[in-house]
């Protein structure tokens, strides 16, 4: 196969070059390699001088054009420093040429003299190929606009649209054509235009991608950390290889051992408590110690680690670690960072803890503080070796956890500052990084009470692909929030590995990939100390894994509560019933269809309606059909009645439901002195809609399109699990985007 013979001559070429001491392959080497991947190449010959006798072949070139490069180590912009010159097909003029750059350039090792390959230099006729190591992710492929024009096309097509990223190594068509599917490019080469042939079949691109891939999980990174082609021109209907990067390869560190699964199940459902950093006065430690106790843990089996005292807020004291008579499952550390070291070796030394929360910062976010860290994590390894694997440890710099299931809160926030929220638990987890976008997102979605809420800070051990591989398999969780500023090494991969797992059994993994700038990538480094990667990767390897990743914080919330919302409704069919009692909104939901189409209401549907209206006295006024105008006139019995009716078409898949609640004809408002409405009455509106979406097999969505008065309405549809925006184009963006 092309793909072995490439290989065996890669490892030929690296081990040469790294003992001459280059870090990049000459292009004369990476042309070398792509022959024998099977590329498409100009003709060419390498030439030591002016005076190299092969020059002569010069004569059976084709064309009137030659391209003239020189080869030197380490130069890699040959563009930019002039040492790349289209000439004339002409044997005086070309070695005139090489006597020039010989003279510019004296440490040149040659020159290589290829065939000019006419070709169009328009979108879509030169293309970048290349695969080049990630940390997060390993070795992923890129495929995009090359020549001069990339710069501009990835600036100014729609984000996502601009490049195509795909994980190197096996790739099946399926994953190959989620990969290409809305991308601009791949839709200039591989469709026609106007009228013309389509530039390039695509069954070829998809093979050449899979073999390209293939040939990047081989030698990447250890061989080769980087490898591109640009441009790959499309000449007549060939893409021809007119330049090649490669970078040579390090030493891949080896990756942490897998931290105890026994550890985690301590971590979310312990059975035990001790508390070290607990104040006689309110500190953070105090009130963890209280918020712990008050999210239902037994007293009884909490330790504060505090000499001088014997209880606590209910709970025994001890002086130290060494008095405990048995190991506890869940340590929970606020100290300060400077103290952690010393506490987690007596952990070890003792085998005091399964499990370890790290609360406090000033680790690797300030100067000079990464070396605790190293000094945690080396403890750490090195009792991975011993028996027990030695404990798991969340954090350092995080909130913590709360565990409904595990019946405890180590979120030291006041309870008047995020006060407890009643009623069912939701099948969902938030995980997060950022333990401030963690609480502050439970404000947004009030009316959720998460299974689990999980920050994990700086990912010291446990990182964000641990906490969600643990808690995939929960047949209690739907939906799985994450907020991640930067994967460790290899925990992108591992992330959608998992994402694709949660995804194949039914569930959603919704993801804010934070760091997406130069800036917003410092800010997260300072934040939590944790490099952040390429968001276009993360988007576009998440998304083919069956991520949903949020482009904005207030689309993660909106993603968050539908999806929730609608656990275990199937959310899969784009025929939509549109209804509204005011026909500005019934316009822009129809403006805002996107993926989706107007279900077509049958004979006896649109017969049910007519009933309706005629009872209304809109017979007259209005037509039956979708989207279904009420007007202002419809009350609230036969406002339900009529989405009822329309609920029930066969056709139907989804239902969106506006209601601008001003209408004096419905109740919208809570009692009061002025008016005799009550939007809590039994018949009114909200309680009949949240009546019927219980038991309505098909998924509803309502839009309330008022300002504040009502809000009232929305926090009863939104805790009667009737997902509600403000805006109809907004509530069918967000559709679409769940629809995938």
């Amino acid at each position: 196969m092309p793909e072995l013979k490439a290989l065996e001559l890669v490892r030929d070429l690296v081990a040469e070059a790294r003992a001459a001491g280059r870090r990049h392959l000459l292009e004369t080497e990476g042309l070398r390699i792509l022959e024998a991947l099977g590329f498409d190449l100009p003709r060419r010959i390498f030439l030591r001088g002016p005076g190299d006798p092969a020059l002569a072949a010069l004569e059976n070139f084709p064309g009137d054009r030659v391209v003239l490069k020189l080869v030197q180590d380490e130069l890699l912009h040959k563009t930019e420093l002039g040492a790349v010159r289209i000439l004339p097909r002409d044997l005086d003029l070309v070695a005139e040429a090489i006597a020039d750059l010989a003279v510019d350039f004296p440490e040149a090792r040659g020159f290589l003299l290829c065939a000019f390959v006419p070709h169009q230099a328009g979108f879509g006729h030169e293309l970048l190929l290349g695969f080049r190591d990630t940390p997060d992710f390993g070795p992923v492929l890129s495929l995009g606009i090359g020549g001069t024009g990339a710069e501009f096309i990835a600036r100014e097509l729609r984000p996502g649209h601009e490049i195509v990223i795909l994980k190197a190594g096996p790739t099946s068509p399926e994953e190959l054509g989620l990969a290409l599917a809305d991308k601009a490019l791949v839709r200039a080469l591989c469709e026609p235009q106007r009228g013309r042939a389509p530039l390039f079949d695509r069954d070829r691109l998809l093979d050449l991608l899979g073999r390209f891939a293939a040939f990047a999980r081989a030698v990447a990174p250890e061989l080769l950390s980087e490898f591109e082609i640009n441009p790959l021109a499309l000449a007549g209907d060939r893409l021809v290889a007119l330049d090649v990067l490669a970078k040579i390869g390090e030493p891949v560190p080896a990756l942490p051992a897998p931290r105890p699964r026994s550890g985690l199940e301590a971590l979310y459902r312990p059975a035990s408590i001790a508390v070290v950093g607990v104040s006689s006065k309110m500190n953070p430690g105090r009130i963890i110690l209280r918020n712990v106790v008050a999210a239902g843990f037994p007293a009884e089996r909490v330790t504060v680690l505090k000499p001088g005292l014997d209880e606590l807020d209910g709970c025994r004291c001890l002086p130290d670690l060494a008095a405990l008579s048995a190991p506890v499952d869940l340590l929970i550390v606020a100290v300060a960072a400077e103290q952690v070291p010393e506490l987690l070796r007596e952990v070890i030394a003792r085998r005091s803890a399964r499990a370890l929360i790290v609360i406090p910062g000033g680790m690797a976010e300030r100067e000079g503080g990464a070396a605790i860290e190293d000094e945690i994590a080396g403890l750490l390894a090195r009792a991975r070796t011993e028996d027990w694997g030695g404990p798991v440890l969340n954090g350092g710099n995080c909130l913590g956890i709360r565990s409904r299931p595990g019946h405890y809160d180590t979120l030291f926030i006041p309870k008047w500052k995020l006060p407890p929220v009643e009623g069912d638990l939701a099948p969902m987890a938030l995980i997060s990084q950022s333990g401030a976008f963690a609480i502050a997102r439970q404000t947004w979605i009030e009316d959720l009470r998460p299974r689990y809420l999980v920050t994990f800070g700086n990912q010291i051990d446990l990182t964000v692909a641990d906490h969600l591989e643990h808690l995939a398999d929960d047949p209690e969780l739907k939906v799985f929030a994450c907020y991640v500023e930067g994967f460790k090494t290899g925990d992108g991969a591992r992330f959608c590995a998992v994402a694709r797992r949660i995804h194949d059994r039914g569930g959603r993994v919704i993801l804010y990939r934070a760091g997406r700038s130069a800036s917003g990538a410092r800010a997260a480094a300072s934040h939590t100390a944790s490099v952040a990667g390429d968001f276009v990767v993360t988007r576009e390897l998440c998304r083919q894994a069956g991520v949903l990743v949020a482009e904005s914080l207030e689309d993660f919330d909106d993603l968050v509560r539908v999806a929730t919302a609608l656990a275990g409704r199937p959310l899969g069919g784009r025929r939509l019933g549109l209804l509204s009692n005011a026909g500005f909104e019934c316009v822009a939901m129809a403006d805002a269809l996107g993926p989706f189409e107007l279900a077509p209401f049958s004979p006896e549907t649109s017969g049910r309606l007519e009933a309706i209206f005629a009872r209304a006295r809109l017979g007259e006024i209005v037509d039956v059909h979708n989207p279904l105008d009420l007007t202002p006139i419809m009350n609230d019995e036969l406002f339900v009645a009529s989405v009822r009716a329309m609920m029930a078409e066969p056709e139907l898949d989804l239902g969106v439901v506006g209601c601008v609640p001003l209408s004096g004809a419905i109740n919208t408002l809570p009692p009061g002195a002025d008016h005799h409405e009550d939007l809590f009455a039994p018949e009114a509106l909200g309680p009949a809609l949240v009546d019927f979406a219980r038991t309505s097999p098909k998924p509803l969505v309502a839009v309330v399109d008022s300002g504040p008065l009502y809000d009232p309405l929305v926090r009863l549809l939104e805790r009667g699990g009737i997902p509600t925006f403000r805006r109809a184009d907004r509530a069918l963006r967000i559709l679409a985007r769940l629809l995938g």
